[in-house]
């Protein structure tokens, strides 16, 4: 028995022969690409506009195409190629407002690139700006007048001073109290957002980094009337991408972990300045420190102490608490003058058209000033082993010697010293458990009137009341800052016929 119902069938035609468009490429719909192969092609497409009127100006499009491998084309084909190329960019343009500004010929533009003005900078002079924790302005200015530095003046949290490129890569190398080196490049009125974008837009960033380096961007204010900073932010980014899109055909990817290149934003009332950080990673962080401690001590404020303390590299230095080796590390680097940046890479490394011979000089230098021995000893006590052992593994990544530094472990109340007079600074704990403890302090202020006559003691702490709780009365006290924490350094000295046993 049969199924008379009809069946379906697939029925294949013969497609209509097209168009030859591989031998006709002038009737080819032109291609429109984005993302990264479309940043390529528009890169290759400026090469050939920039090159083809000096490789052969009289048969410019023949020569173009011979250098790619292609049969000759007709003039519609070169029209075809740019109308192509205007698709692209009308493709890629998603504020016009922006690229109304761009120059209408990109091929001048680009000629500043291979002249990366290597030459001008190293005669040039910079207006440099060094920040610093708060409260240590006075002895960054007195250490950077120390190293030569002219121009200089005090700011808030920072010292201002000139310098050419070579007094840059001094500057990070050795300044043992500035937490960045930071070069202005430009400074102008602002009023809107907009004028930021304006700002960062005129300025020669192609002098510094492009388009294959990685950019972050930091913006901070006193008393600006901007309503928001992150917004001001993106509009310094994006000004400096603008720019370099513009004469390079790409913006800088933004790394915020680890950029090739940092630009710092600073706002105030009337005006915003544009900083080149030359530094990348912040200064205090020396290369050395991994373990720290409970209240560890950052290494340019640790450098600030002993400056503001007065202390004599040839005088002994004891640290009752020394915890991570923080102080005495940097106490024992002062005195053997070792760079505080020997150790560590930097910003400028990786910046445009560096000289990595004449930064090798420069170090090599240095190196050869650094002393080998000790005039006076250093000793750290604390009472926790564990704390003892990370200290000691501190001092050895600060590639010092045991006997440079000796650390033991030991009770500030209990440990006599071994050595004639010299300084006492220190960061004691702070916390509960101190605070439940009320006898600590005054057990270790009588073990220091009855055994450190003639020594200088200087203790930071966010305790101001600490004096009282010694009962000791303060020669000194300076406000400093660690951290965002309000602290004081309180500077006794320790006289034998002043304290009674």
């Amino acid at each position: 028995m049969t199924d008379s119902k009809p069946r379906k069938t697939l029925t294949l035609k013969k497609k209509a022969p097209a168009a030859d468009t591989r031998s006709r490429p002038e009737e080819q719909e032109p291609r429109l690409r984005s993302g990264a192969r479309a940043r390529q092609v528009a890169q290759q497409r400026r090469e050939q506009e920039a090159e083809a009127p000096t490789a052969a100006p009289a048969r410019a499009p023949r020569s173009a195409a011979a250098r790619h491998a292609q049969p000759p084309t007709s003039e519609r084909a070169e029209q075809g190629r740019a109308g192509r190329q205007t698709d692209f960019r009308a493709a890629r343009r998603q504020q016009p407002a922006r690229d109304a500004l761009r120059p209408s010929s990109r091929s001048p533009a680009r000629e500043p690139a291979p002249q990366r003005m290597a030459a001008p900078r190293n005669k040039e002079i910079f207006q440099v700006f060094a920040p610093c924790p708060l409260g240590l302005e006075d002895v960054l200015h007195a250490e950077l007048d120390a190293l030569g530095y002219q121009g200089l003046r005090k700011g808030r949290a920072g010292c201002h001073f000139e310098a050419d490129w070579t007094g840059v890569l001094k500057a990070n190398l050795y300044s043992r109290l500035a937490t960045r080196i930071l070069v202005r490049l430009a400074h102008a009125p602002v009023q809107t957002e907009d004028d930021i974008l304006e700002l960062a837009r005129n300025t020669e960033w192609e002098r510094w980094f492009g388009a294959e380096q990685t950019l972050r961007v930091d913006t901070s204010a006193v008393r600006s009337p901007m309503k928001s900073l992150q917004y001001c932010n993106l509009r310094a980014k994006d000004g400096i991408c603008d720019r370099l899109r513009d004469l390079e055909g790409e913006r800088p990817s933004i790394d915020t972990v680890r950029p090739d290149a940092r630009v710092h934003l600073f706002l105030d009332e009337h005006t915003a300045t544009l900083y080149l950080d030359t530094s990348g990673e912040s200064l205090f962080k020396r290369g050395w420190r991994l373990q720290k401690g409970e209240a560890p001590l950052r290494e340019n404020l640790a450098a600030g102490l002993l400056a503001l303390s007065d202390w004599d590299p040839s005088a002994a230095l004891l640290d009752p608490f020394c915890g991570s080796g923080t102080l005495l590390i940097e106490a024992a680097w002062i005195a053997l003058g070792i760079p505080a940046g020997i150790w560590r890479p930097f910003g400028f490394e990786r910046l445009r058209d560096h000289d990595a011979r004449h930064w090798r000089d420069i170090k090599q230098d240095a190196r050869s000033r650094i002393a080998t021995r000790l005039d006076a000893p250093l000793l750290g006590y604390d009472i926790d082993p564990r704390v003892i052992a990370a200290a000691e593994g501190n001092r050895e990544r600060a590639m010092l010697s045991p006997d440079t530094i000796r650390f033991v472990v030991g009770d500030a109340r209990k440990v006599k010293p071994d050595c004639e007079p010299g300084w006492i600074i220190t960061n004691p704990p702070y916390g509960e458990r101190m605070e439940e403890d009320a006898s600590f302090w005054p057990q270790w202020a009588e073990n220091l009137k009855r055994h450190y006559a003639g020594w200088n003691v200087n203790i930071i702490t966010s305790n101001l009341e600490l004096p009282s709780l010694m009962r000791l009365k303060p020669r000194r006290r300076h406000p400093v800052y660690n951290g965002a924490l309000d602290c004081r350094l309180f500077s006794f000295e320790m006289v034998e016929k002043s304290y009674r046993n």
